[in-house]
């Protein structure tokens, strides 16, 4: 057994995006590609000796195969302990988690996400610092120069490392832990939520639920949480396996994707509550019978909810949102009094107010909801706050939903993706939108007057950073509003996004189809923006 320095070229394409590092698979399996980008990692991160690192992943094509590799680095980088996932398995926020109570330095989490998985398609890697939450963006800048300028990196020469059984051992002098990869999460959510009264309304047939997991990470969660810790239905996971391609699906949790739990949630054998998550276990859709909850909707009725809920009993701090979420949830905040915060997309944003103590829940539009429990978004968080709810208020998914819109009004909301655009042609959009915002205030059509326009800045009120440049907005005078903004978590082209959103306070105009509602400021998108016109595509991808 030895320590060996291998010598190696850098490569110019490692900067992580807002999720970490994200490429297909065939970049990854590159020369010391890998290597490269982890042991840059180390490099900055400098002293680990006597420090506990984590280490899993969805389980995607080439999971097992990379764990292997940062083992082996982590023990010749000289990491005290390590923390892996049984069969190299970790949710991001079960890894969250893990970081938190163990008092890590950090973590490797192995995903991209919500991307497809497979030999052809994606791969990703990012490290998740002392907070849980992903690295600030001061220590992910100096990874990259890191990675611009290595000539070695080192890894322990040693067999590979048996995954799959639960146990304690010594790998060239650092201690490596198997663990469950679902116990100490599970307790957590114990902790939060009235296990007791879901348990019983789940048992009793008061409700019942149908949770998708995609055939990704959140399965064997889901199993352990829903099944046989609070006793819904046997069958009641779905594609609870995770598979290295997940089934040949796309594991995000969306009317598209998700196509087969939603036709169940709008048919006649409908349970109480219809939710998915993704790959790595950190996005969520909800659904009730007949009815689709939009992530801005449902961060907005947690938002005034919260409170009744065992781990939040004390109230919220604040709220926050990503930038091109509906403003429903500030309207909620405003009635509670608390602070809301309007952030960058990023999780690290809201990782910032948490710490700080500012905000206890936190949500984006892309199927993402959290609160400080860990300092990741999390799906299966998500669905047992709306188990919770409904177990509790004895309603309904949709008159839960309703009963919200009643009290602080609707925000019609909907997202239009443009996937595979090329990157030029996307960039082209944003810059000319970017060029014409000085002369859009004051232009009319029809019943929309523009009354402002911008290109999102972003000043951190915890470390006074700066984030500009994060997406093009125009608001209009009948509380309207647009949003523009080029996506960093695809690894091809480039998926331009249209947020879409109108305020509606007559609670007898709640009822409209989200599209139909919305036509008008569809058609002023692609006059404004020329989407269509400039790409050639004939319309959005993926509407949500």
């Amino acid at each position: 057994m030895q320590i060996e320095t291998r010598r190696t070229l850098p490569y110019p394409d490692q900067k992580p995006g807002t999720s970490g590092l994200r490429k297909k698979v065939k970049v990854f399996l590159q020369e010391n590609y890998l290597e490269n980008f982890v042991q840059s990692v180390f490099d900055v991160l400098g002293e680990v000796a006597g420090k506990t690192l984590v280490l899993g992943g969805d389980g995607r094509y080439l999971n097992r195969r990379a764990a292997q590799t940062i083992l082996k680095m982590a023990a010749a980088n000289g990491v005290g302990r390590l923390l892996v996932g049984q069969g190299g398995l970790l949710s991001t926020p079960a890894a969250s988690c893990l970081i938190r109570k163990h008092r890590a330095v950090g973590g490797f989490v192995l995903s991209a996400s919500h991307n497809p998985g497979g030999p052809d398609e994606d791969f990703g890697i990012k490290y998740n610092a002392g907070n849980g939450g992903p690295a600030p963006q001061a220590f992910t800048d100096a990874v990259y120069r890191r990675s611009r300028e290595i000539g070695e990196y080192r890894i322990a020469e040693v067999p590979d490392v048996d995954l799959d059984t639960a146990g304690q051992f010594d790998l060239a002098g650092m201690r490596v832990e198997i663990i469950d990869p679902v116990a100490d999460y599970a307790q957590l959510m114990e902790r939060l939520f009235d296990f007791p009264l879901i348990e019983g309304a789940l048992k009793s047939g008061a409700i019942s639920l149908c949770f998708d997991a995609m055939h990704a990470v959140t399965g064997p969660y889901a199993r352990r949480i829903f099944e046989e810790r609070l006793g819904a239905a046997p069958g009641s996971v779905i594609h609870g396996t995770p598979l290295e391609d997940f089934g040949g699906g796309h594991p995000d949790p969306n009317l598209v994707h998700a196509r087969g739990l939603a036709e169940l949630m709008y048919s006649g054998r409908a349970p109480t509550l219809g939710a998915a998550s993704d790959g790595d276990g950190d996005r969520n859709m909800i659904m009730g019978s007949q009815f689709f909850v939009t992530p801005s909707d449902s961060l907005a009725v947690l938002a005034a909810n919260l409170h009744l809920l065992p781990g939040y009993r004390q109230g919220l701090r604040g709220v926050a949102r990503s930038m091109p979420t509906s403003r429903a949830v500030d309207r909620v905040a405003q009635a509670l009094g608390i602070d809301c915060y309007e952030t960058p997309t990023g999780w690290k944003f809201f990782g910032n107010l948490l710490d700080a103590h500012r905000i206890t829940l936190c949500g984006e539009e892309s199927f993402g909801t959290g609160s400080d429990h860990v300092r990741e978004k999390d799906g299966l968080w998500a669905v047992l706050c709306w188990l919770n709810l409904v177990a509790l208020r004895k309603q309904s998914v949709g008159d839960i939903v309703r009963d919200h819109w009643r009290r602080f009004g609707r925000d019609y909301y909907s997202r239009h993706d443009y996937e595979g655009m090329s990157a030029a042609v996307g960039e082209g959009i944003i810059a000319r939108l970017r060029e014409r915002l000085p002369s859009l205030p004051g232009q009319r059509w029809g019943a929309y007057a523009i009354s402002g326009a911008d290109d999102f800045s972003y000043t951190d009120p915890v470390d006074g950073s700066v984030s500009a440049q994060q997406g093009i907005r125009i608001v209009f005078d009948n509380g309207a509003r647009i949003v523009y903004r080029l996506s960093g978590t695809g690894t091809e082209g480039a998926t331009l996004r249209i947020y879409l959103e109108q305020y509606e306070p007559d609670p007898t105009r709640h009822d409209r189809d989200p599209q139909v509602y919305l036509r008008e400021l569809i058609e002023l998108a692609e006059h404004l923006g020329e989407v269509k016109r400039r790409s050639g595509m004939d319309g959005p991808t993926v509407i949500t």
